[in-house]
């Protein structure tokens, strides 16, 4: 085999590089995304579903990308070059993350105007500005922040301004280095995080509906369940735990030897579930209370979340939290996906890591000015990274993990024995097969979702009906 080159600098402790893969894992996906995905696709047979499907696809596919990371000790794209070299096949399978790491970019571009929306909120609940008693008098309050209600030019100029701010802090935590920057924010914010979560689940255990809660997010109704719920669940764990994008590779390389990738992989990847479960009681609970709508994405933090505090005592005090917690999220969401395109850039083009942070950071403001002045390409980005982008990462790690490295090349990582065995298996015949049912049938559901566009018989059969069909009945 051929040798292969190896970063200099690692995390300083297991427990920094746990926090900090669980700072990069856990993001506001787990917030608005599963409890109401959960609830609308089966309830408890749902989680169910979906811890299965964390368990043997999702956490194989964590494995393969650390080891993948800490075999090569180089940035995501470099180092599954050299893994291929040193296997003597092609450095075309390059093209594994190269589209991982430019999904990273993209989801990372959006992901940073909607923490500059959180920051907003932040500040208009520590001042006490969240205005709206109604849901109507609420969303008019978020599309009034967003630049689309009054005075719309100001309000795009100030999230910009917001923008820059989010986009400079993510630059200073990243060009710090590793342990400076990444480990240090993650042990510091991951266990402050944690407490928040805590505090708002009891305050809304306190104060709201819980019975419905319970009812709507862990009840089994299994006459829910289809091939739609499979493909939700699926898609869940795999967006969740963060695995496609070049991330946890880059992670990987900062690794040091003493630290078990198997036993570290199911700790991060459980508390991301844990997170993903416990998440609902911090938000349902004060939404069924205030009699508000549960509906998901956007409308559930910035419309619903607003009125349910205005109604409960103490609310406005535990608004800053909530609102906190989630930019806490958002933040150390942004600087993990950020440090896989500079971590590239400083180890193939020579530059200073705060050069390349720098660099980075003004790219993603330029996209990002463009999607604060014209939200639909905010909107085509997440169909794209979601849709096609994010499973098809996945998929082409895992074949390059199972079929492309031998079983020699990672057996240093993983250990040898029942571990080995099992990991081996599913990487090679569980987990691409079922990627490939998320690629495709995920990607045609979101195109009759988003786009209306009515599928042929059989596939409308699995999916069901399209948008405009489905209203029309």
């Amino acid at each position: 085999m051929a040798d292969i080159g190896r970063k200099s600098e690692t995390f300083s402790s297991r427990f920094g590089f746990i926090m900090a893969s669980v700072g990069s894992a856990v993001g506001l996906g787990n917030f608005w995304r599963f409890p109401y995905t959960a609830g609308e696709n089966g309830g408890g047979a749902f989680i169910l579903i979906y811890i299965l499907c964390v368990a043997f696809i999702a956490l194989p596919l964590l494995m393969a990308e650390y080891a993948m990371g800490r075999k090569s000790g180089m940035s995501a794209i470099e180092g599954v070059q050299s893994l291929a070299r040193a296997e003597s096949r092609s450095q075309n399978w390059g093209i594994v993350t190269w589209i991982g790491s430019l999904t990273a970019f993209f989801i990372l571009s959006f992901y940073m105007v909607i923490s500059a929306w959180l920051i907003a909120y932040v500040i208009q609940a520590i001042g006490g500005n969240l205005s709206g008693t109604t849901a109507e008098e609420s969303g008019q309050n978020f599309l009034n922040t967003i630049g689309q209600g009054e005075h719309p030019l100001n309000s795009k100029w100030y999230i910009l301004m917001l923008l820059g701010l989010f986009i400079v802090a993510n630059i200073y935590v990243v060009g710090r280095g590793v342990k400076g920057g990444l480990e240090r924010a993650a042990t510091i914010l991951m266990p402050l995080f944690f407490v928040m979560v805590l505090v708002v689940v009891g305050f809304s255990l306190a104060n709201g509906d819980v019975a419905r809660t319970v009812s709507f997010i862990f009840e089994p109704k299994w006459e829910d369940v289809g091939f739609k719920t499979f493909l939700a669940a699926l898609g869940q764990a795999f967006f969740s735990i963060g695995v496609g994008v070049g991330l946890m590779i880059t992670y990987g390389a900062y690794l040091d030897r003493a630290t078990s990738i198997p036993k570290s992989s199911v700790i991060i990847a459980g508390s991301d579930t844990f997170v993903a479960l416990i998440a609902g009681f911090a938000i349902f609970p004060i939404v069924f209370a205030a009699g508000l709508n549960e509906g998901s994405g956007p409308s559930l933090f910035f419309v619903s979340m607003p009125v349910a505090f205005e109604a409960i005592p103490g609310g406005a005090i535990f608004a800053v939290i909530f609102f906190s917690l989630a930019l806490f999220a958002a933040f150390t969401s942004s600087i993990s996906l950020m440090e896989v395109g500079v971590s590239w850039l400083e180890e193939r083009q020579g530059v200073t890591r705060i050069g390349a942070a720098s660099g980075v950071g003004f790219v993603l403001f330029m996209v990002g000015a463009a999607y604060v002045f014209s939200l639909e390409y905010l909107d085509f980005m997440d169909f794209m990274t979601e849709g096609l982008l994010l499973p098809l990462g996945g998929f082409l790690a895992a074949i390059f993990a199972g079929w492309i490295l031998s079983r020699e090349m990672l057996t240093s990582e993983l250990g040898e024995g029942t571990i080995m065995n099992a990991w081996r298996f599913l990487i090679r015949w569980f987990v691409p097969p079922f990627i490939g049912l998320v690629l495709v049938f995920g990607f045609m559901d979101k195109i009759q979702d988003q786009y209306h566009v009515q599928l042929p018989g059989v596939l409308e059969m699995l999916l069901g009906p399209n948008y405009e069909l489905a209203g029309q009945e």
